[in-house]
């Protein structure tokens, strides 16, 4: 039995209540019964033979304000209700929810920062995160509760993680009922029988209307994602996009993972009808979620997942959808699955007298967006989990059109290629992100989200590779025919062709050629498949133009991993075999 001194905690009370806490506390464990306080940010149990047992995090901080409603873990309908009700967004003619997330249609990378302090000081990669002090980010916390006073917030108890060993207890509080209603369906949804002793490991805050301060909260501009990987806690405020929430619980479990032996992944992730894993690496926008919603395969998830000892698993319970130009002859099922009640849309335009969504509108930004739960897919996994993958797929969607459409990878050269994560924007998830190409390299197809040194995580999925045999493919979901502007799309049937051939293990048996520049394999024919697009030179007009935009694409390679391998580290023999594979010009008989 345990026994709450209602209203009363070590951190938020002045001296005279923390005089009466500790007698009435005393009393209490004179006579054998626990008792349940805070200090410092986290919950507590203090027994009567003097052990403290952690809680985790004070499971409704941003509620401890004075004059705070808090509207705890309420269900879609309800959620609905509260967003309609207060302005947030509107009603589709089919039932899905539509909110604008006004100046911010995507992640703010700049203004994310992470408490540097003893716990983080020799663990997290500093040349890729920036950092903010502990006495900072506990103003920055303080400020939030004053802000938040006399607001209506709404909670989320959740799981990040299909996994019950590995996941996280997260608690996620918010200012707007429809982040309230996005995060539900994008995390785990635990059993209601589960919330009633449910006790959040991490919190995570989130006020849009909050602005920080440069000066006071040591940040960049009045936008900020905070990360305190000591008292586990996010803030995140200034910004109205819902994907800073999803990615910055990605940012944590990357962060605590491996340790444990697991590999966190930015992968979307499904599994064939004869029981055969394939996980699909990339950036927003280079088809995971497209190509991973396959009807002939389950689909496990979207997005993030981890990959253990037993197998693979994912870290959410909904998908997170690229919207621009969906259809329903392309995309079936995540058309469905955005057109329904349940669904979230952000920023998608609708029809002023209608409310029908318009797909093919991108005024407001390229980066539209879909929220729904996984199981709004028709053949997506129950479970979240499945075995060990048969195929590992690393997509990039090329805008300068000279990528073939797909590759044969060697181990070191799938290392390779996951360590300089390559693909190119021309519209964007990150703000920022003009309508020119622009090419990226995001270590692990995730920069933004490793706190660990990226060795980190390329030594582990070289293990895992190297262990249960996985074949590697690079799929280039971008141009053909032409740099972005002159060529066109890779044509998504052809991608999809190539695929089935890749993960029913066809594939392996047609012949290859070596790349002039890459040096990976290319298939010559395939079943079903024009030759002359296997071949990117032989689909430009210009093959000078060509030779001398792909002779380009190989320098940037090269220089992006020449700057990498200064910031990472990478060991002697690794960097060896990465040097052996790095794309350069070969001569090819």
């Amino acid at each position: 039995m345990a026994k709450t001194v209602a209203d009363l905690t070590w951190d938020d009370l002045d001296s005279a209540a923390r005089h009466a806490w500790s007698d009435a506390a005393n009393r209490t464990l004179d006579v054998g019964i626990p008792v349940v306080g805070s200090r410092n940010g986290r919950r507590i149990r203090v027994h009567p033979d003097g052990r403290v047992e952690d809680l985790g995090t004070v499971s409704s901080a941003a509620a401890s304000a004075p004059g705070v409603a808090l509207r705890a873990n309420l269900e879609t309908a309800q959620l609905y209700e509260h967003a309609l009700r207060r302005g947030e967004a509107v009603l589709s003619a089919v039932g899905a929810l539509c909110a604008d997330t006004g100046e911010f249609t995507g992640r703010s990378p700049k203004d994310k920062f992470t408490v540097r302090d003893p716990a983080t000081e020799k663990t997290v990669w500093w040349a890729g995160n920036q950092s903010i002090t502990s006495a900072q980010f506990e103003t920055l916390h303080q400020d939030f509760l004053t802000h938040s006073k006399n607001m209506t917030l709404f909670a989320q108890d959740l799981y990040a993680g299909a996994d019950p060993l590995s996941r996280i207890k997260t608690r996620v509080v918010t200012e707007l009922a429809w982040h309230s209603l996005f995060i539900r369906t994008l995390l785990i949804r635990p059993e209601r029988a589960e919330l009633a002793s449910f006790v959040p490991e991490w919190t995570v805050i989130d006020l849009p209307s909050f602005r920080a301060d440069r000066k006071r909260h040591g940040v960049r501009s009045s936008t900020v994602v905070a990360i305190d990987f000591t008292r586990k806690t996010v803030l995140i405020g200034g910004t109205h996009y819902a994907g800073e929430m999803k990615k910055a619980l990605f940012t944590v479990l990357n962060y605590n993972l491996p340790s444990k032996g697991v590999l966190p992944m930015h992968c979307a992730a499904n599994v064939g009808r004869e029981g055969d894993p394939a996980i699909f690496f990339g950036l927003s926008g280079t088809g995971k979620t497209t190509l991973s919603a396959d009807p002939d395969r389950t689909l496990v998830g979207d997005d993030e997942h981890g990959w253990s000892s037993q197998g693979i698993f994912n870290f959410e319970g909904g998908c997170y959808a690229k919207c621009i130009k969906l259809s329903q002859e392309a995309e079936p099922e995540i058309y469905a699955a955005s057109q329904r009640f349940g669904a979230v849309l952000e920023n998608v335009a609708l029809d002023e007298q209608t409310r029908e969504a318009n797909f093919d509108d991108g005024s407001k930004t390229e980066n539209t967006r879909a929220a729904y739960p996984l199981d709004f897919i028709p053949n997506a996994s129950r479970t979240g989990r499945a075995a060990h993958p048969k195929n590992l797929v690393m997509l990039s969607a090329d805008a300068f059109g000279v990528l073939p459409p797909i590759a044969k990878l060697s181990p070191a050269q799938a290392m390779y290629h996951f360590l300089s994560g390559y693909t190119a924007r021309v519209a964007g998830t990150v703000r920022g992100t003009s309508n020119e190409p622009q090419p990226e390299f995001s270590t692990c197809f995730g920069s933004p989200f490793l706190p660990l040194d990226p060795s980190v995580y390329g030594n582990l999925l070289r293990d895992f590779i190297s262990r249960h045999s996985v074949d590697c493919w690079l799929v280039n979901t971008g141009w053909t025919g032409g740099k972005f502007g002159t060529g066109s799309r890779m044509p998504i049937k052809v991608t999809r062709a190539l695929l089935s051939a890749a993960l029913d293990g066809s594939l392996r048996n047609v012949e290859f050629r070596a790349d002039k520049y890459f040096g990976f394999l290319v298939p010559i024919a395939v079943p079903g498949v024009p030759a002359d697009i296997l071949d990117p030179v032989a689909t430009w007009p210009d093959k000078k133009e060509f030779d001398k935009t792909a002779r380009a694409l190989v320098g940037m390679f090269q220089r992006n991993f020449a700057k990498f391998e200064a910031q990472v580290a990478v060991d002697a023999e690794i960097r060896a075999e990465m040097r052996a594979v790095a794309p350069r010009i070969r001569r090819v008989a």
